[in-house]
């Protein structure tokens, strides 16, 4: 049982994250950490450097470390997006960064199989979440060490997602109580759904600094100290 105000939710032992921000993906750059994000997800295509490292077909893909590459794709298909190939008369991929892991040459070529299965922009083996088309900033204020943060935040991040988010700064933040404007918040629902109003176009539209307005979170310590 846990004590009374500690919030109980997910085991973050094995807690999977739901939705990542366009700013997150991006810090994933690097031939040893590479993620990409289309079509609104999110993928880790490290494993795939990995399996092909040293090959000049991962070029493109190196180049676009970090990046959202929707632009590849078609989206009514899902797939990458074709053209004629003036030279062959052929249905070919479009890949203007020239062709890369898994597109087939445009002639046969004894060197080249297809025997590899799915092409890694068509399995599920590299997701790891969704991106968040819409984020927020958020302000969390630990009440006992005076000590705040400002986050960003996905739009539809559940409020033990935004803790989740919080650990780094705080590894005891699951031994807080969370409260705005002096309600306990539902950790099961997102700050919209709490009450927490994304307020920003409205301050665009009234030409105000929306960074002087972000709204603010206030953590109570409990008398445990759950370390997650």
């Amino acid at each position: 049982m846990p004590r009374r105000g500690l919030v109980a939710g997910p085991d973050f032992g094995c807690f999977k994250r739901r939705y990542f921000t366009p700013s997150e993906v991006a810090e994933h750059n690097q031939p040893e950490d590479l993620w990409v994000s289309y079509l609104g997800f999110v993928y880790n295509l490290t494993p795939l450097v990995q399996e092909f490292k040293g090959d000049l077909l991962l070029k493109p893909i190196l180049e676009v470390a970090g990046q959202d590459i929707s632009h590849w794709f078609d989206p009514k298909t899902k797939d990458i997006r074709k053209h004629i190939d003036p030279l062959t008369g052929c249905v070919r991929y479009r890949t203007p960064r020239g062709r890369f892991v898994h597109i087939p040459p445009p002639l046969p070529r004894s060197d080249w199989a297809n025997d590899f299965g799915i092409p890694w922009w068509k399995g599920l083996n590299y997701q790891v979440g969704r991106l968040s088309a819409q984020t927020r900033n958020i302000r969390i204020i630990n009440t006992l060490t005076s000590q705040e943060h400002t986050l960003e935040v996905g739009a539809l991040d559940s409020m033990w997602e935004i803790l989740h988010r919080y650990l780094p700064y705080n590894a005891h933040a699951a031994s807080y109580t969370w409260k705005y404007d002096g309600k306990n918040l539902n950790m099961d629902q997102t700050l919209e759904e709490n009450g927490i109003r994304d307020e920003e176009e409205e301050f665009d539209f009234l030409n105000m600094d929306g960074t002087l307005h972000t709204p603010a979170i206030l953590l109570y310590f409990n008398d445990d100290l759950t370390e997650l």
